[in-house]
């Protein structure tokens, strides 16, 4: 398998942290209003723990946003043609270790629908669902917690 690098982002990556979100395969069609107009910014970057996956031509494979407070898992991404190489695995098990650094109990995370069984697979419990909000969220949306990973 080829070197992965996580790595904090910075603000010049917000603009392909904006376009792994806007070409990822995961939120065409049902899904695809969720991202719509959707963007990364500096100022984001800057208020978040953003970190990225890259191999070792400097290529982004995925990245995570960590919100501190309240403590979210708020964005999650790999690139389409990266998944099923450990990429996912490498950002989430990094997250809960910034997680656990800031002194974090547990980190919510609201799923989208197909990404459900990945982050349990990680450790992830769910607790609940969360409403559909219309017209950008038309469907329900597991909410899960990491918590036992986090002790």
């Amino acid at each position: 398998m080829q070197t992965t690098t996580i790595k904090g982002a910075v603000a010049q990556d917000a603009e392909r942290l904006t376009a792994l979100i806007q070409e990822s395969g995961a939120y065409r069609g049902t899904y695809a209003s969720i991202i719509s107009g959707y963007r990364v910014t500096a100022d984001y970057i800057a208020r978040h723990r953003v970190f990225v996956a890259v191999d070792a031509d400097g290529r982004l494979l995925g990245f995570y946003a960590l919100v501190v407070e309240p403590p979210e898992l708020d964005l999650a991404f790999v690139a389409d043609d990266a998944q099923g190489r450990g990429v996912g695995r490498l950002l989430i098990e990094h997250m809960i270790g910034q997680a656990r650094e800031a002194g974090l109990t547990d980190v919510r995370v609201v799923s989208h629908p197909p990404a459900e069984e990945f982050y349990r697979r990680l450790g992830a419990e769910r607790v609940g669902t969360i409403a559909p909000s219309p017209p950008k969220v038309a469907w329900e949306r597991p909410e899960l917690r990491f918590r036992a990973a986090l002790r």
